[in-house]
């Protein structure tokens, strides 16, 4: 396995439940163990991150680089995963009934999906969309999947060229902060999206559709399935990257065949050449949203990482030898296209916890809200998102103590200027950005409690609040050609396959939980010589006509 993340994971574990495999025949090849979803607090990513270069001030409080929501209707290779699997932190139950439990009792329905300037909540439930938006977005949904190439190389803002106005609504908000989506991501994955995720339309302004889990990613997903394969004998090398391959020559020059790997050792920068024999699969993720991610603390911003992504530069080198294994540069060569900036903002008491709530008039657990700026900051002269946070269930994590509040918050456009720290959020310390995201909710509730009243207090509450850089966030919707991405097991392969969300799987979106865990278990299944008609069903509500009527008289809201 090159590549410790829930693609490979996944397919560890189908190896050895599906395959009959013993674990002490899988390795793990890894930078680190958890791939994008981690979290946990500031001193297990010290290594990771800082160095003497870059001495991290303030080691206290927690990070996640990323959030994940789930969705259990669209989620089903996740959850049949979670399901085979022990929970971490809740005795007796496994992963999957873990988070059924944890949701059960804490169903989202966010009452401030879209909050404005000057306005405060906006009514969601009104999409906004004029008759031109209603046709383009049709054209898509109805779309059959043999036609899906002519959107090949075709941009949201291209697909809407004659229809600005759709980037002026309350739809394009909502799905744009909840999918990460920007108006130059590829018009061809948004038709995926609103395939699989249809009947989320009709339900867009409040989220009811989202599940989540009790703690964090890591400790809720990526936790349970380490300490399950480690039980299995599984072995993992940390600290590794590899860096190049060794293939065999065949007079059939169109085989893959890997016959080694060239693994570097992170810490001491020593490189090994490991042997790859005729029984051996490699497994390999190869590209990572958090490739090249950079921290800042409170008063540091996230430094610029111009790193070409490892997973990806790797994958480069193979593509230099085959032609049919995709394009790693429509990923990771095209930064404005797919980075954003996150914050994780950990306080000693709930007093800006207690003040989203009275702003947003719900509590912690169920709200994910979207600022939206007032002046027109975008080409087009149109207002936008500024900001968004998660104020998820606290505990967030389990060492996290009683007093303790852990928001998260994204800025999908990390170069625009901030209209209270007037500096591009790029450029923001943690202290930064708390004071615009102070400023931000001010903004929407006015009155007499402004929340600007308690800055000072709320600024002396906080721990520490992490900047997170991440140069390829979005790089899953860069626009592209079908091609560019390899298929899980591309032809002439004879041992190598592709996971994770830059493997091409026909008619997925590509959505880091669900299409990981799918293309792990397509190569399990591969190499394990399990038949492919056991793969967990993929429902289609883009198939179904009740579906599609309720989404026809949404789109009239």
């Amino acid at each position: 396995m090159i590549g410790a993340g829930l693609a490979n994971m996944a397919a560890a574990v189908y190896l050895i439940q599906e395959g009959h495999w013993r674990g002490d025949q899988i390795t793990f090849y890894g930078a680190d163990m958890h791939g994008a979803n981690d979290g946990g607090p500031t001193t297990d990513f010290t290594s990771e991150y800082w160095n003497e270069n870059h001495p991290m001030e303030n080691t206290t409080g927690y990070v996640a680089r990323g959030g994940r929501m789930l969705n259990y209707r669209t989620y089903v290779d996740l959850m049949d995963l979670l399901d085979r699997i022990p929970s971490a932190t809740e005795p007796g139950m496994t992963a999957a009934e873990d988070t059924h439990d944890f949701d059960a009792h804490h169903r989202t329905y966010d009452k401030a999906r879209l909050l404005q300037g000057g306005k405060g909540i906006i009514d969601g439930g009104k999409l906004g969309l004029n008759n031109k938006d209603r046709v383009l977005l049709s054209k898509l949904v109805m779309m059959p999947d043999d036609d899906e190439t002519k959107l090949d190389n075709v941009s949201i803002a291209e697909y809407f060229k004659d229809d600005p106005h759709m980037f002026q609504t309350n739809f394009w908000y909502m799905w744009e902060t909840t999918f990460a989506f920007r108006t130059q991501s590829s018009a061809q994955e948004l038709r995926r999206y609103m395939h699989q995720m249809i009947y989320e339309f009709t339900q867009i302004e409040h989220l009811v559709g989202v599940n989540r889990t009790r703690y964090n990613q890591f400790e809720s997903i990526m936790l349970p399935l380490i300490k399950y394969l480690e039980d299995q004998g599984v072995t993992f090398i940390d600290n590794r990257i590899v860096t190049d391959w060794d293939f065999a020559d065949s007079e059939l020059q169109d085989d893959i065949t890997v016959t080694g790997i060239h693994v570097k050792n992170v810490d001491s920068g020593e490189e090994e050449v490991v042997a790859i024999d005729d029984d051996t699969a490699v497994i390999f993720t190869n590209g990572s949203i958090t490739d090249s991610a950079t921290m800042g603390d409170y008063d540091t911003p996230a430094p610029e990482n111009m790193e070409y992504g490892i997973s990806a530069a790797l994958w480069k080198k193979a593509t230099e030898r085959f032609y049919n294994l995709g394009t790693p540069d429509k990923f990771f060569n095209d930064r404005k296209s797919s980075e954003w900036l996150s914050f994780t903002l950990t306080t000693k008491d709930h007093l800006l916890l207690n003040e989203i709530t009275r702003i947003t008039t719900q509590v912690p657990g169920n709200a994910l809200n979207s600022f939206l700026s007032t002046t027109p900051i975008t080409p087009l002269g149109q207002k936008d998102v500024n900001m968004s946070i998660v104020v998820h269930h606290q505990p967030h994590f389990t060492t996290q103590k009683p007093n303790e509040s852990v928001i998260w918050g994204y800025f999908l456009y990390p170069r625009r200027t901030g209209e209270f720290v007037h500096k591009q959020y790029i450029k923001m310390t943690g202290k930064e950005m708390a004071q615009e995201l102070i400023g931000q909710l001010s903004k929407v509730d006015p009155g007499p409690n402004n929340i600007k009243n308690k800055e000072a207090e709320i600024m002396d509450s906080i721990i520490n609040n992490i900047p997170v850089y991440m140069p390829y966030a979005s790089a899953l919707f860069n626009n592209r050609a079908k091609t560019d991405r390899p298929e899980v097991l591309p032809e002439h392969s004879t041992n190598l396959a592709f996971t994770g969300e830059f493997a091409e799987q026909p008619y997925q979106m590509i959505f880091t939980e669900q299409s990981a865990v799918r293309s792990g278990e397509i190569a399990a299944y591969h190499f394990a010589g399990v038949s492919m008609d056991n793969l967990v069903d993929t429902p289609r509500y883009d198939k179904d006509p009740k579906t599609l009527l309720r989404a026809t008289k949404k789109m009239f809201s």
